[in-house]
């Protein structure tokens, strides 16, 4: 039987990369899944690559109309929503004598208040249906320590790390799940961005970043998001019910808490 069959998810981001990985693993495993993303272009082509078991709904997590539109447009599509990953997250770098109000906002609007917000409109949605739910936040090594040119991003997901802990302290006694997953490195289109910041703030060659910390994880190699769906899967059953406010790590042994 598969491991998700009757299941709803609501996964943010998910057009492209990680989260679009994300969603093939639900529907493979027999979830209907709503892809939730600005690019509403994407995230209906993704969801047409899906089948039926796919929809598309436009979602921007900074605005609050948004959020509560697009989980009442989930809900109703499936009548219930019964798995949440927040997964939609974007990054930056800089030294911490360069860093601009504006990017540490833009970063903060998506990474810290879009989780805590979706977080809480699906958390009030499974509340009220009275069914327990699993919440997934896409947290990542970066949140465990600070980085010298990533101040920003790395305070992001150490409160998404944080946020997942008092969420799951308070939404068990709902029996509702909510845990974090901390990627290493993964590899992806959004690589060439980050290997850029490297390449200017470090003088390096473009490519040079990318692969100084693919060759540094103990694995041998950077992640792919395929390597992270696994858990994303497992976090998701019956099977993780007494896992609460964790944030567990699929890094290829980059961090050992």
């Amino acid at each position: 039987m598969k491991r998700l069959a009757g299941k709803t998810a609501m996964i943010t981001g998910a057009a492209r990369g990680i989260g679009l990985e994300f969603a093939k693993a639900y529907v493979a495993e027999g979830a209907q899944v709503a892809i939730a993303d600005i690019d509403m272009a994407r995230a209906q082509a993704a969801a047409q690559e899906l089948g039926s078991a796919a929809i598309a709904i436009e979602m921007d997590v900074t605005q609050q109309g948004s959020i509560d539109t697009a989980v009442a447009q989930t809900a109703d599509q499936f009548g219930g929503i019964d798995i949440l990953v927040n997964n939609a997250a974007i990054f930056t770098a800089a030294p911490i004598d360069e860093i601009t109000r504006d990017d540490f906002d833009a970063v903060f609007a998506i990474n810290v208040s879009g989780v805590l917000f979706t977080m809480q409109a699906v958390a009030r949605h499974m509340i009220a249906r009275g069914e327990g739910g699993k919440i997934i936040n896409m947290a990542s090594q970066a949140g465990r320590r600070g980085e010298a040119l990533v101040g920003v991003y790395c305070a992001s997901k150490a409160a998404v790390i944080s946020l997942t802990q008092s969420a799951g302290l308070n939404l068990i006694q709902h029996g509702i799940n909510v845990n974090a997953i901390a990627p290493g490195v993964v590899d992806g289109a959004h690589w060439d961005g980050v290997d850029a910041f490297f390449a200017k703030y470090e003088r390096k060659p473009l490519g040079q970043k990318k692969k100084e910390v693919g060759d540094a994880v103990p694995f041998g190699r950077m992640g792919t998001a395929q390597d992270l769906t696994g858990m994303a899967v497992f976090l998701a059953t019956k099977e993780a019910d007494y896992i609460v406010a964790q944030t567990i790590g699929v890094d290829g042994g980059n961090w050992m808490s």
